[in-house]
């Protein structure tokens, strides 16, 4: 009788996994997945192929530039310069290899898993569907992360050994400490995994409905080129504030004015924000009504 009345105090409910646990899981199957390495791999040898590359430049090309500089006139900039060559870098990236890595995350967090019949065990665990997606988020967010601390790191590295502590300089022509470079790139870098994040939710949102992780790589890259040209067609200028790639290439050169702008930054991160609302709005909403 005793055993028969406590039986039910065994309870197989949702969210009976630490989320420590399933946190840690989810980082080993990410950092455990071939692709991810190499594209992390690729990204940390950029900004150390441009540096080498600058190096063999006869003609260092203009110094000054504003914040309407798009990257050619960012990078061009970069030479002899240990400060801007990692925001150069980066910026270049973010044209196309940086929402790779995030929409190939995004892609392989859901998608990829059910394509495996993987994702149906965390569907029938004792996992809700609210923390499924938070760790599934988490997972990208920090491939995101590590990917533009990558850049930053080797970028920072082989500015230094190529040009000194003394090429610290913005376009304004001031020189910075090391410890004022140091902030402002990580200002750029902060603002760039903003807009990373954006792009992983997008990414998730879409792989939440299809069991295809290629289809959701394609329709994210394809809306990124589309937001592009979007962007310079002045006719939508109606339409620009709403587009996640709008000043891309230009908010980050705020940071290497003195005095430091933040209008475009500002814009970006609040942009950024909106569509991560949205896009794990819409993976939570297809989640919760998901069987397998």
């Amino acid at each position: 009788m005793t055993a028969v009345l406590e039986a039910p105090a065994v309870r197989t409910g949702h969210d009976t996994v630490p989320l420590p646990r399933l946190l840690a899981a989810e980082l080993r199957w990410i950092f455990r997945r071939p692709r991810t390495l190499a594209v992390l791999g690729l990204l940390a040898l950029i900004p150390v192929v441009i540096g080498i590359g600058l190096t063999l430049v006869d003609d260092t090309g203009p110094q000054g530039g504003g914040p309407n500089d798009g990257g050619g006139a960012l990078l061009a900039s970069a030479v002899n310069n240990a400060f801007v060559l990692p925001i150069a870098a980066i910026v270049m990236s973010l044209a196309l290899l940086l929402p790779l890595a995030s929409a190939m995350a995004g892609a392989d967090a859901i998608a990829g898993e059910t394509s495996h019949g993987t994702l149906r065990g965390w569907l029938i665990a004792p996992v809700g569907r609210g923390r499924l997606l938070a760790v599934k988020a988490f997972g990208v967010a920090t491939v995101s992360v590590v990917s533009v601390l990558a850049m930053c790191v080797t970028g920072v590295v082989t500015g230094l050994i190529i040009n000194g502590t003394d090429s610290l300089f913005t376009l304004s022509g001031t020189t910075l400490s090391l410890g004022g470079a140091l902030v402002r790139i990580l200002l750029v870098a902060g603002w760039v995994v903003l807009q990373l994040w954006a792009v992983g939710a997008v990414a998730l949102a879409i792989s939440s409905w299809t069991e295809h992780p290629m289809l959701v790589v394609a329709s994210v890259l394809a809306g990124d080129i589309v937001f592009t040209i979007l962007g310079f067609l002045t006719s939508l200028d109606w339409l620009h504030p709403f587009l996640l790639t709008q000043n891309w290439s230009m908010a980050p050169a705020e940071v290497l004015q003195d005095p430091m702008g933040t209008q475009m930054l500002g814009e970006g991160a609040l942009r950024a924000a909106c569509y991560i609302v949205i896009g794990l709005s819409l993976a939570y909403a297809r989640l919760s009504t998901r069987d397998g």
